[in-house]
């Protein structure tokens, strides 16, 4: 199925409804960025108080939630007015207005990321507000904004074991955020462009065809290693096992969030797991197609919220089944595994890509 270039949603809704002039396009904006919003966060919401339990659970052989509503689904609401209902307590000490903030850094920087992924079509709607020529560099740019969060969040709660979290999350990925965007490089050699679009229509030929059946030329195909690459240093990138050091409980008891309670602790949870599906929403265009899959252009969407939900369940295999590293060994395999071998695809793709051309 082909992703050729479609109009985008906030263009579809002023032709749609009419809406004259700047003010409706900047109208058309905010209502196309709500609903992409909201359905990423529909997507955390049912992720973090439910999935992520009954999926961990399936994995170490345990029972779930099962007691509130059908298959415990009305745990979602449950657990959020529980944490909401909860007193914020601010410590003495905290530095404020520094404190305050960081909760909201964290989910926005990821929520920001998704203004640039081209989410594939749902009938002639097409999930995509934005499509500039340095999208796959803005994605990028916006999920690393989510590190000032956690540094914040860490030097302002006054608590040593905050601090602690922070200065291993910034360690982390100072680590891991390098070898991830040089591994995406060689995303851009292959691909010849910056734009989200393009690297998504590079992906719609056919590699091979075997025994009638086409393979995609998706990057995951294409370049295996760098796929292997990439998803280890956004494993890292989401803080997911075995790279969950900023927050380890055993530890640093909560790491930079040790302080935050009520809606501010809501706030992290949410950021965290919308950066875990920007993170498998990054992976499924650089190396999956994108929303491209079976089928007519029009389900794409579909085919989207598969991949990145595939990721999210990979993140929670990895969390049931590998142990955390030492912070030390962590920043070993980031400087001298990962950084080196992400050099190393990127000269060898280029070399690769120089010839074939």
């Amino acid at each position: 199925m082909g992703t050729a270039p479609a109009q985008l949603f906030p263009e579809f809704l002023v032709d749609t409804f009419g809406l004259p002039g700047v003010l409706g396009e900047v109208v058309a904006a905010l209502i196309a960025a709500a609903v992409v919003g909201n359905i990423v966060l529909a997507f955390t919401g049912v992720a973090g108080p439910w999935a992520k339990r009954k999926i961990t659970a399936a994995f170490t052989d345990r029972i779930a939630v099962n007691r509130v509503g059908p298959f415990g689904l009305l745990i979602i609401p449950a657990a959020a007015v529980q944490l909401l209902a909860k007193e914020l307590i601010v410590p003495e000490g905290v530095d404020r207005p520094s404190w305050d903030i960081a909760p909201v850094i964290l989910p926005a920087s990821a929520l920001l990321g998704f203004s640039v992924i081209p989410m594939g079509r749902l009938g002639p709607i097409n999930f995509h507000l934005a499509d500039p020529e340095v999208g796959f560099a803005l994605v990028f740019a916006f999920a690393s904004i989510a590190s000032v969060s956690l540094v914040m969040a860490g030097y302002a709660s006054n608590n040593k074991y905050s601090l602690l979290g922070g200065l291993r999350a910034v360690a982390q990925n100072l680590a891991y955020e390098i070898p991830l965007i040089v591994t995406a490089m060689s995303v851009v050699i292959f691909a010849g462009t910056l734009q989200m679009s393009g690297i998504v229509g590079a992906q719609t030929t056919t590699l091979v065809t075997i025994a009638g059946i086409d393979i995609p030329a998706w990057y995951a195909f294409v370049n295996p290693f760098a796929f292997v690459l990439f998803v280890t240093a956004n494993m890292a990138e989401v803080g997911r096992n075995p790279f969950d050091i900023p927050e380890a409980p055993t530890e640093i008891v909560g790491g930079y969030q040790t302080e935050y309670s009520s809606a501010y602790f809501v706030l992290f949870y949410l950021g965290e797991f919308v950066h875990i599906f920007l993170g498998g929403a990054i992976v499924a265009v650089t190396f999956l197609g994108g929303a491209s899959g079976p089928g007519p252009e029009s389900i794409g969407f579909i085919w989207f919220v598969v991949k990145i939900w595939g990721f999210f369940l990979f993140t929670q295999w990895a969390r049931a089944a590998m142990p955390r590293v030492r912070i030390d060994q962590l920043i070993e395999i980031g400087w001298k595994g990962m950084l080196v071998l992400s050099f190393a695809n990127l000269v060898l793709t280029a070399v690769i890509v120089g010839v074939i051309a």
